[in-house]
């Protein structure tokens, strides 16, 4: 048996051409001007509401074209060439503005308009291919579907397109569209000495990458001194909730613990508070005269008040101990499922085999345990590359230190570094750059551990 092809993108694309050329090619004379004129061949084979909602679409964008698309296609290109200033009129004897260009509009109309185009060219695929099944069925003397025929298909056949159509616009509006949008101002110079409509900004292409990951200057420096501890955090983060969470679950869950439900709801409420206000509420209590810091000088243990804000280690040291305040019992709750659900009968073998507990929970209970969580493991870890609460509620990012770029703090993240050049500094092209390498890091990651776990290689032979 001949092995399949793996399909490809571009293996993809490669054979959709080749089908628009055999079509073209094989094409009546009315299939053929339907390449030009959309729902020509419908039309003419009886088709007519089809047809004309086909060409209704063409004639929409080429109006498009002429009245706005254009003139948005070329302001992508350009980002404005005109900017804003002030004129002095002598006759009033005051200084007039004389508006010009807004590379932000320009892009922003830009990316719209090419959305539109694409949306077209799909239309326009669609139409082809109606163009030419018609064609087939005419030559093949079946009827030809008529719209009443089309609408009626649509709440049978063809009702996962009819639901799908309004979560795909919404999709595509709320979500896509400013995801490009911000993609392709990280390759642009709009940061604090280019805000438009004053001063525009301009297309760098790379540059923000080179600076942000090559160059040896305060910004390149703060980054990767970021991303070092961005690391440090998600990992520590991510692995001394997930073993002390574990650890707590086969405690609580133990031959001879009383009152496991009591123990389990108490964990369960500090889950039930907000996030923010339990660091809040925390942040208070480790201020410098804040109850923690009162409470050890009364009992004599201190004399001097810990800094565990303004000394960088004793913040970093407490980001990480208080979130596991916050994360120990969301992973207690979800490893309590998986311990009581492990075959009892496993443990009764190795434990007739001359097996501890040690041995028993390497050979039984962590296999069992990481094949089951390995994609919680995965989505907490990015989780806490993006852990923005974690860190602004509790610390603000700081200490602040001269050493970095504009400000940044020794507990920042990627993230909150990145909010803190979108809202503070108004460093928007790093801001964005910022947020396309945490994509490509948290995505590229992911997807690479996870095929190369047995949670993925062994999804239905695990027992």
């Amino acid at each position: 048996m001949v092995a399949e092809k793996k399909a490809s993108p571009l293996r993809d694309l490669s054979e959709r051409i080749k089908w628009y050329g055999r079509a073209f090619k094989d094409g009546d004379i009315y299939t053929k001007l339907s390449f030009f004129v959309m729902g020509l061949s419908n039309m003419a084979r009886g088709q007519i509401v089809k047809g004309l909602s086909f060409l209704f679409l063409q004639v929409c964008f080429i109006v498009y074209l002429i009245l706005a698309g254009i003139d948005n296609l070329i302001g992508l290109y350009t980002l404005g060439t005109r900017e804003q200033t002030k004129v002095f009129n002598e006759a009033k004897g005051i200084y007039e503005i004389i508006k010009g260009d807004n590379s932000m509009l320009m892009l922003l109309a830009g990316v719209t308009a090419l959305f539109v185009v694409t949306f077209f060219v799909i239309m326009w695929g669609a139409s082809i291919k109606s163009a030419y099944n018609a064609q087939k069925l005419k030559a093949a003397g079946k009827k030809l579907p008529g719209i009443i025929d089309d609408i009626k298909s649509l709440f049978d056949s063809n009702l996962h397109k009819l639901l799908l159509v309004i979560p795909i616009i919404g999709l595509i509006i709320t979500t896509v569209l400013p995801l490009v949008y911000m993609i392709l101002m990280a390759f642009t110079n709009y940061n604090m000495t280019h805000q438009p409509p004053g001063k525009l900004f301009d297309w760098v292409g790379l540059e923000n990458f080179r600076i942000m990951l090559m160059s040896s200057d305060k910004l390149g420096y703060t980054f990767w001194k970021i991303f070092g501890w961005t690391m440090i955090w998600a990992v520590f983060a991510t692995f001394s909730n997930y073993f002390l969470g574990m650890f707590l679950a086969i405690l609580i869950n133990s031959r001879g613990i009383r009152f496991k439900n009591v123990w389990r709801t108490i964990f369960v409420i500090s889950v039930a508070v907000p996030t923010f206000v339990t660091l809040l509420v925390i942040r208070i209590m480790l201020q410098e005269q804040g109850a923690f810091n009162i409470l050890l000088k009364e009992l004599g243990f201190i004399t001097k008040s810990i800094p565990f804000f303004t000394n960088a280690t004793w913040a970093r040291v407490t980001v990480i101990v208080v979130n596991l305040w916050i994360g120990i019992p969301h992973t207690m709750l979800i490893t309590t499922g998986i311990l009581l659900n492990i075959p009892a009968e496993l443990y009764e073998s190795a434990r007739i085999d001359g097996a501890g507990p040690v041995k028993s929970f390497i050979h039984i209970t962590m296999p069992y345990m990481l094949f089951i969580t390995t994609p919680y493991l995965i989505t907490n870890f990015i989780s806490n590359i993006n852990n923005f609460n974690a860190i602004y509620f509790l610390t603000g990012g700081g200490p602040a230190t001269l050493d970095y770029f504009k400000g940044a703090g020794k507990t920042d993240l990627l993230v909150t570094w990145l909010y803190r050049l979108t809202v503070d500094s108004w460093d928007y092209c790093y801001a964005a750059t910022i947020g396309i390498f945490i994509f490509v890091i948290s995505a590229v990651g992911s997807l690479i551990v996870y095929r190369r776990s047995g949670s993925y290689k062994k999804e239905e032979g695990f027992q």
